[in-house]
């Protein structure tokens, strides 16, 4: 149940019925009218803007539309109790005590379904995150891209659209030359005692490697370490597997499995880029030409080549790309055409990408490729995962690692675990960074958003225990009469708000709006359950040790929603704290 979408669908007919009877002039479309929760000094229900909307094309005030149109919204609904004008123009409603007993009664008897919005058209989604290099662990670089993409798949998957998970798997290039290299100098060093060589740049010094080299060495007594060049294809295989088995180890901790992991190097032997490559060519999206020095880079020292080039200038990017280097390889960027190539081949309705926030620069040309490939179609979407500053003590921490230069997941994930890790990722936007207080996240008080939605969730559980019941069943009503008070009504105006907050979150790709919206109906539930402190009546279990069906009703759909936001966040919501 909607009670914003319905009262604009009533809000609508009303509008086209005094159309029809020459009193208004409709606009082409009615996209522009809302309906929201008014501000808390307003004591209402719901406000539209309708009158603000209609105001210019019928030639008339919105406050003297509004009055007009107020009469006729509260003579076409019974349930509406009053009906004010509030400048500029607004309309807000005040329901009748039994439109709340509707409503919840709605959202008990159909749980899962409450927050979904069946209006829309369900589309199939590809949703490519982390997509780190197998060369190692995943470090907290990764981490938030990682919670990001996995929440937006939840988000979609509830919503009832179709979501796969796809990891792209960069095996094909010198970074992978260089990480077999440095396995096998791990290899030699354990068979061989010979020194790693530490100060060659190009290698992963890494302690994990350590663990690579002596996994390769114990399931694989047949094979000899004496000759890099020999040895490098089945050695290259085996790295991969060992940089896989434990990234997919690291998103595990986080509580994420992809559905697909694509490989880069099996695109190539599958002459996937030369397709992609004869394909533009056909479309007239190549030519041979000459690249301008990059702006960071001094003139003097840049040698102009001739290169096959991809127009994406025709396509909104500021230059056009390379696909081929002057040597006759392809470049990276030709592997990743190759690769959307493939994802539209398969014929998904929107591709969306996360990327890290070094990767923010290469969004136009893949956008480019990606509306060329597709016709213009415009399906990919791309979201940008800023940077994580980890804080302890006030400034920034540095955790102890032997993974290398870096801290990991498992690092952070060890220390906060993995719901705080999942839930303050999400905390603010993704296109802002985000500050990770260790010292916040260990608190158990409101200052720790993580603790406080739990805590609610714990203290409703505590109610349904003390009567024997679970919290997880199903409540039967037969009869529903209730009537809340106006602190309740408050509470369901802003479980009201859950079908907006997952449209929004869905439409715009927003997964923190999830947690903020959880966190403010949570201290809307501890303000009330503290007022029983102080006023006995209002006390969940009363003085013969029970409770009403209307508060173990007002409880459970409070649960329900939690419960069920804090499964698309994918946060454990403990019945006891």
């Amino acid at each position: 149940m909607n009670i914003f979408d319905d009262c604009i669908d009533k809000i609508k007919k009303i509008l086209i019925e005094l159309s029809e009877k020459k009193i208004i002039v409709l606009p082409e479309t009615f996209n522009s009218i809302n309906a929201e929760i008014p501000p808390l000094q307003f004591d209402y229900d719901i406000s539209t803007n309708v009158a603000m909307v209609l105001s210019k094309i019928n030639k008339k005030s919105p406050l003297d539309l509004a009055e007009l149109l107020s009469k006729e919204i509260k003579k076409n609904d019974p349930l509406i109790d009053v009906i004010v004008v509030a400048k500029p123009g607004f309309i807000n409603i005040k329901f009748k005590p039994i439109f709340w007993t509707n409503f919840i009664k709605q959202i008990i008897n159909y749980p899962k379904t409450f927050g979904i919005n069946n209006k829309e058209k369900k589309y199939n989604y590809l949703i490519e995150f982390v997509s780190a290099n197998p060369t190692g662990p995943l470090h907290v670089g990764h981490c938030r891209g990682a919670v990001l993409g996995d929440v937006i798949s939840n988000i979609l998957s509830f919503n009832n659209h179709k979501v796969t998970k796809e990891y792209y798997v960069n095996d094909y290039g010198n970074q992978i030359i260089n990480f077999t290299k440095s396995v096998y100098y791990r290899i030699r060093e354990i068979l061989f005692k010979d020194p790693f060589p530490i100060n060659n740049p190009d290698l992963y010094p890494g302690d994990y490697l350590v663990d690579f080299a002596n996994t390769i060495i114990n399931s694989n007594k047949e094979l000899a370490f004496d000759n890099f060049d020999k040895i490098f294809e089945r050695l290259n295989e085996l790295s991969i597997i060992e940089a896989l088995t434990l990234i997919k180890k690291n998103l595990k901790s986080l509580g994420i499995i992809h559905d697909n992991f694509v490989s880069e190097k099996q695109l190539v032997l599958n002459k996937e880029v030369e397709k992609v490559v004869d394909f533009l060519k056909e479309q007239n999206f190549l030519y041979k030409g000459k690249i301008k020095a990059p702006i960071k880079i001094n003139d003097d020292k840049w040698v102009e080549r001739e290169q096959l080039l991809f127009k994406s200038t025709e396509f909104g990017d500021d230059k056009d790309r390379a696909l081929q280097k002057s040597d006759g390889t392809w470049s990276y960027f030709a592997s990743d055409v190759a690769y959307h190539k493939n994802k539209l081949d398969r014929n998904f309705d929107f591709l969306i990408n996360i990327l890290g926030a070094d990767h923010a620069g290469y969004i136009k040309r893949i956008s480019s490729s990606v509306d060329a490939l597709s016709k213009k179609k415009k399906k990919l979407i791309c979201k940008v995962s800023q940077l994580v500053k980890l804080i302890k003590d006030n400034k920034p921490y540095k955790m102890s690692k032997r993974k290398g230069d870096y801290i990991t997941v498992d690092d952070l994930v060890e220390e906060v675990g993995k719901d705080a890790t999942r839930f303050i990722m999400l905390n603010r936007s993704s296109d802002v960074e985000l500050d990770f207080n260790f010292d916040s996240v260990k608190e158990k008080s409101k200052d720790n958003p993580l603790y406080y939605v739990q805590y609610c969730y714990a203290r409703i559980s505590s109610v349904y225990r003390h009567l024997n019941r679970d919290i997880n069943s199903k409540v039967e009503v037969k009869d529903f009469k209730f009537e809340y008070s106006r602190e309740e009504i408050k509470i369901l105006r802003k479980i009201s708000e859950w079908p907006k907050c997952i449209e929004q979150a869905s439409n715009k790709l927003e997964p923190h709006r999830i947690p903020i919206y959880l966190y403010e109906l949570a201290s809307e539930f501890h303000s009330y359950w503290n007022l029983g402190k102080d006023e006995p009546e209002k006390r969940f279990i009363n003085k013969q040790k029970n409770i009403s069906d209307d508060k173990l009703i007002f409880l459970k759909s409070i649960a329900n929603v939690v419960k069920s936001g804090m499964d698309i966040i994918g946060v454990e919501t403990p019945e006891k704290m």
